[in-house]
């Protein structure tokens, strides 16, 4: 059975959560259009927020939307 693809803002949202709670900077984002872009970078500003609230690693894992 074939797995449906995920939604492409969702998954740039997570992408940019990644990047952000691994203390990476926002100037990695992809080349996205202008709406996924957004969603890339709200993902980054909630992971960098959790960073610096110390969940990082396992702790930070939870706030990821299971998919």
């Amino acid at each position: 059975m074939r797995r449906q693809k995920r939604d492409l803002g969702q998954r740039a949202f997570n992408k940019g959560y990644q990047a952000g709670i691994t203390g990476k900077s926002k100037s990695l984002c992809e080349n996205y259009s202008d709406d996924i872009q957004q969603d890339w970078l709200n993902g980054w500003r909630e992971g960098r927020e959790d960073n610096w609230n110390g969940m990082t690693g396992v702790s930070g894992i939870h706030r990821l939307p299971s998919v």
